[in-house]
């Protein structure tokens, strides 16, 4: 009985020792590779532009991350702890994709590839016209209108797209007129003399079911001098301030007001256009019928689309710093209207008291007319947003093509 139990505890040793000096040893385990994980997965023939490109190194860390689009590297970020690199901003649509990956873990290198293509949308949309033009000096009450070609359902995507750069900062807010229209207006008047640059990534943004964004823009403008004229009128006075000295103090006619639409809106309005000679005509009033009226107005410079207009005036100059006499709009000496039309430009500010007809805020440029706490709420976001220099912009591409809003028959 002991024999055997001597040899019964033998061969149980001889079973537990390691064979022939070939394993890893007591204790040891060997080195795995790293992995690493793509999304879109390779081979997915419709992924979504707006989820963009994630690597994620479940085992191991990156070392290298490089997203190319028609040989092209798309940007991105790597994670401070080297665990997941996203890219930044959203994919071209309907396009094709590569991923290389290179991995480390524990001495072991590998790398990971992936193709994928993006989902071709229904729809596509871009701005339709833009307020102002590219290139263009305007006054510091100027606002910043986009018009798109498609309704936008998911405000906020586009929203986040779009980026307002002033030289000086300012606060301002973007405000959803409609789903094809959104403006944005500074909270205080713009600095006079700095360049402005407006810029939206739209490149894969989705703005609603199937409808994406297939390029960015930028907009550059420049604020010139400040030009802010007041107009009083009871008191039948029109002032002009440029930067802040008066440079003009004159007798004015505005609106006789025996009727609503012959009377001058007040209120903040802001220069639309110019032209000289203007065609004035009464608006709803037939040729033929009492109060038609059809005049061509010299120097004429447009405060509202309801056909409010600072112009010469040489038949009522007996009335101007005397009484109201016009059909609404603001008659001025013929010497003075000269010297305004020459000295006006896109976005100056007019601001006329005195009448009980209030400037609508949507009636031309009137935005100043709206309380800065409503215009915010008329953000997606319901906030406002720095223009201080610096925020990301999108890539440089061509200036948006634009066209004008109709206007309606002005009046004298």
């Amino acid at each position: 009985m002991r024999l055997i139990g001597l040899v019964s505890v033998g061969a149980l040793v001889a079973a537990c020792s390691g064979g022939g000096g070939n394993g890893t040893g007591p204790g040891e385990e060997k080195a795995q590779p790293p992995v690493v994980a793509i999304t879109p997965a390779d081979g997915t023939g419709k992924a979504k532009p707006e989820q963009g490109v994630t690597v994620q190194a479940t085992l191991g860390e990156l070392t290298g991350v490089k997203v190319q689009l028609k040989g092209k590297e798309v940007p991105g970020a790597l994670s401070s702890d080297k665990k997941v690199w996203k890219s930044a901003g959203n994919l071209q649509p309907d396009a094709a994709y590569t991923v290389e990956a290179v991995a480390q873990n524990e001495g072991q290198t590998a790398t990971t590839t992936s193709s994928f293509k993006t989902l071709k949308p229904s729809s596509t949309f871009g701005l339709e016209y833009n307020i102002p033009w590219s290139g263009q000096t305007v006054g510091v009450g100027m606002p910043i209108v986009l018009n798109f070609t498609q309704p936008v359902k998911d405000k906020k995507a586009v929203e986040s797209a779009l980026t307002v750069e002033s030289e000086k900062p300012n606060e301002g807010a973007w405000y959803w007129y409609t789903d094809e229209q959104v403006i944005f207006r500074t909270k205080d008047y713009w600095d006079a003399y700095q360049d402005i640059k407006v810029s939206g990534r739209f490149t894969g943004v989705k703005a609603a079911k199937g409808v994406y964004g297939m390029k960015d823009f930028n907009l550059k403008f420049k604020v010139g001098s400040s030009n802010i004229s007041t107009i009083n009128t009871r008191t039948h006075r029109m002032v002009v301030k440029i930067d802040g000295k008066k440079k003009q103090d004159v007798g004015i006619s505005a609106g006789k007001a025996t009727e609503r639409k012959y009377t001058t809106t007040s209120g903040i309005h802001v220069t639309m256009e110019k032209k000289n000679p203007e065609t004035m005509i009464s608006p709803g009033i037939k040729e033929g019928e009492p109060g038609y009226y059809k005049e061509i107005v010299p120097y004429a410079v447009r405060i509202s689309y309801s056909g409010e207009y600072v112009h010469s005036a040489p038949w009522s100059v007996g009335s101007q710093g005397r009484a109201n006499v016009s059909h609404g709009c603001v008659n001025a000496p013929p010497a003075f209207a000269q010297w305004y039309y020459n000295q006006s430009k896109w976005g100056d500010i007019v601001d006329v008291t005195g009448t009980d007809r209030e400037l609508e805020f949507d009636n031309g440029y009137g935005y100043w007319q709206k309380p800065w706490k409503d215009w915010v709420t008329g953000s997606a976001f319901d906030k406002s947003v720095s223009t201080a220099p610096g925020q990301e912009n999108a890539p440089a591409a061509p200036d948006t093509a634009t066209t004008t809003t109709p206007a309606e028959s002005p009046t004298t």
